[in-house]
């Protein structure tokens, strides 16, 4: 059944409803205050990964992308992570590694992502796979998780400040500029994949395509779940204690 563009918006929304991972029970934790400060570090050691391969898919992308309006639009989103020159604007990662820098993990083991569980590097892998061999319209409709991430931050920030003494505006920094960027790209790419897909066969595959990414971000968060909450080993990953700075040691 070919859905009209209302259709589609509705049916891709509906898959955030259901699936995104501000229904997790490790996010529940987080925002509530149930975590301890080192499940807050490893998952923010973890995220890191995530963060580290955004601008990298993003710039595959613009590599495939043949018209050039469409390249200036999607650049943007490699400077907003990268940022420029001498950070001037600072950019997404360097704001991320300012909440691992607040919680005491060393800055050079938390970019190395040796300490990150298994799951969330093969997952990070498996998205820059996706945006390098799946359809242009796949690519940029797996990007829609950003329509539904200013819940999450909102959650996430108002709920980490209330409940952690160690958190502060500052070390959360990167989540005020995502509040107004996540915005404007899912618009962006919303509206494309509004007017791309346009058969069922089209409207389907970027259906999947989200379903992907809303899968890719669930499981890193089973995984933190399983390994720092629930208590299961995981040979190699970041355990309480190692690579914290000094002060916080």
């Amino acid at each position: 059944m070919t859905r009209t563009p209302g259709e589609l918006e509705a049916a891709l929304r509906q898959i955030g409803a259901e699936r995104y991972h501000i229904l997790h029970p490790f996010h529940e934790l987080l925002h509530s205050g149930g975590c301890t400060k080192d499940q807050v570090r490893a998952w923010a050691l973890n995220r890191y990964c995530y963060q580290r391969i955004i601008p990298t898919k993003d710039a595959i992308l613009l590599a495939r992308l043949d018209d050039v309006e469409m390249r200036r639009e999607w650049r943007q989103r490699i400077v907003d992570h990268d940022g420029e020159i001498d950070d001037h604007p600072e950019g997404g990662l360097r704001r991320w590694l300012a909440l691992t820098d607040g919680l005491g993990l060393d800055r050079a083991y938390v970019t190395s992502m040796r300490g990150a569980l298994p799951t969330t590097r093969f997952a990070c892998d498996a998205y820059v796979a996706f945006v390098r061999d799946r359809s242009e319209l796949e690519a940029i409709a797996s990007s829609l998780t950003e329509m539904f991430s200013p819940a999450i931050i909102s959650q996430r920030v108002s709920g980490m400040l209330a409940h952690y003494d160690f958190i502060s505006q500052d070390t959360l920094r990167y989540f005020g500029h995502r509040l107004s960027q996540a915005p404007r790209d899912a618009d962006w790419a919303l509206d494309y994949v509004k007017r791309k897909a346009v058969t069922a066969e089209q409207q389907e595959a970027a259906l999947d395509a989200l379903r992907f990414k809303c899968a890719m971000l669930w499981s890193q968060l089973d995984a933190l779940y399983h390994v720092y909450v629930s208590g299961y080993p995981c040979p190699g990953a970041w355990q309480p204690g190692e690579a914290l700075v000094a002060e916080a040691a």
